[in-house]
């Protein structure tokens, strides 16, 4: 049957802004955004299957479909891989997101009206921590911990005070914005003095975590972990929570489903195996790569004239690397410029901004895994810092910058710290499913 023409044009668009996006992050752009990352191609393969179009729910091996002995066997190797990477007793990879992953320890935590402690925005919480997210969904009430400026950090005698008084049902660190570790071990003991559990969102930091660059929150006093399986660790998007505590880990495995999805998109669970075992291969290559590399631009950028925020401390110890952008303008105004130059990064509110300055914050937060995973080190970080000050600093038309930067990009094409596909029969997937 032919496709009327009207529908045909919908068709062409369709197809022709797909190719055209994928040319851009893939030839011309050098993408700087700190929550995405890039597949290996033997995780993408397997990505493409016919667990596409299937659903699994349930647990493994409890399921309430017929037809899932293949996925379930693969979940519960690759819940397994997780425990074993991650030194967690227990893992489920159901949750979507790492803020399905939050709701579902969140609600079994605490109920509505209950207390929880959250590290403040400039401490690095993510939206779904706060009232405005999926901790006011759920009801819970949002207790902000207090931040110390020249640490760049929770202030812990402060907040064990706060948690002292108020005796949240639990506390969370970790997020989405932040340079250096969050204190866990001074926090766990306070909070499991009221009886209170802590959370960390390792959603940025997960695969600097399984390559040993940053310190494991489960051995440090954390009794539950979130994260999302596509930032440092650079696996298809989706959650994961480990737990060191069995209680919690069986009350929030009842509650992912049904209460916060149905299926849970099963074709990212070969992908999320495949790229933990490239983590236990590589990982620890990899976290110590995106961390110098964050280091070499920070100190690249700051040798360029930028206002980078924590010199006083080393920069940074994740893979961001934050910039007070004011005198460029401001976040929002830089961000879009860059974009024109092929340079992908975000504006980002910085400690000092008001959460009224969301849509025009003081900085601009850039993130160094995707890059690094495609092979850049520190020549490349000192000329993406160069590009960057020809853009802000110098004043030059963005169009002339983005030939150079699609030139840099254009030499970083492979995916580096990954398994070679030839060497597993991934081809015939397609085969079979045409």
């Amino acid at each position: 049957m032919d496709t009327p023409s009207g529908l045909e044009g919908v068709v062409e668009e369709v197809v022709r802004y797909t190719v055209m996006a994928n040319r851009f992050r893939f030839r011309e752009a050098i993408n700087l955004i700190a929550s995405e990352n890039v597949m290996s191609p033997l995780a993408l393969k397997l990505y493409v299957s016919d667990f596409m179009h299937r659903y699994a729910e349930g647990k493994p091996f409890k399921r309430y479909y017929q037809g899932t002995y293949y996925i379930d066997h693969l979940e519960s190797m690759t819940n397994e891989l997780f425990s074993r990477v991650f030194e967690a007793p227990y893992a489920d990879v159901r949750p979507v997101s790492g803020t399905i992953a939050n709701a579902s320890v969140f609600r079994v935590l605490a109920g509505p009206g209950e207390k929880a402690a959250i590290a403040p925005v400039q401490a690095g919480a993510h939206v779904s921590h706060t009232k405005f997210g999926t901790l006011g969904a759920l009801g819970i009430v949002q207790v902000e911990l207090p931040y110390d400026e020249e640490r760049m950090n929770v202030d812990v005698d402060g907040a064990v005070r706060v948690i002292e008084e108020v005796r949240p049902r639990f506390l969370v660190l970790g997020g989405s914005v932040y340079l250096f570790p969050h204190p866990v071990e001074e926090l766990s003991t306070a909070i499991k003095s009221v009886g209170g559990k802590l959370v960390y969102d390792a959603a940025h930091v997960l695969g600097l975590i399984a390559g040993g660059a940053w310190p494991n929150p489960l051995k440090r006093g954390a009794d539950v972990m979130t994260g999302s399986t596509h930032k440092t660790f650079p696996g298809p998007q989706g959650g994961v929570v480990l737990f060191n505590d069995r209680d919690v880990y069986k009350r929030v495995s009842k509650t992912i489903f049904p209460w916060f999805l149905s299926n849970h998109h099963l074709h990212r669970i070969p992908a999320t195996a495949v790229t933990l075992v490239e983590m236990m291969l590589y990982g620890r290559d990899y976290a110590s790569a995106i961390v110098g590399n964050a280091r070499s631009l920070a100190e690249s950028l700051a040798a360029e004239g930028f206002r980078v925020v924590g010199e006083h401390l080393g920069y940074t110890r994740s893979h961001q690397v934050l910039v007070d952008i004011r005198p460029q303008g401001g976040g929002a105004k830089a961000a879009k410029l860059l974009e024109e130059a092929g340079i992908i990064v975000n504006k980002n509110l910085l400690p000092w901004d008001p959460p009224s300055a969301v849509q025009d914050p003081s900085g601009i937060r850039i993130g160094v895994q995707e890059v690094t995973r495609l092979g850049m080190g520190r020549g490349e970080m000192e000329e993406i810092a160069g590009l960057m000050a020809r853009v802000l600093i110098k004043g030059e038309e963005p169009a002339s910058v983005r030939r150079r930067v699609a030139e840099l990009r254009s030499g970083f094409q492979r995916v580096h710290y990954a398994l070679d596909p030839g060497r597993y029969s991934v081809e015939t997937l397609l085969d079979l499913m045409t």
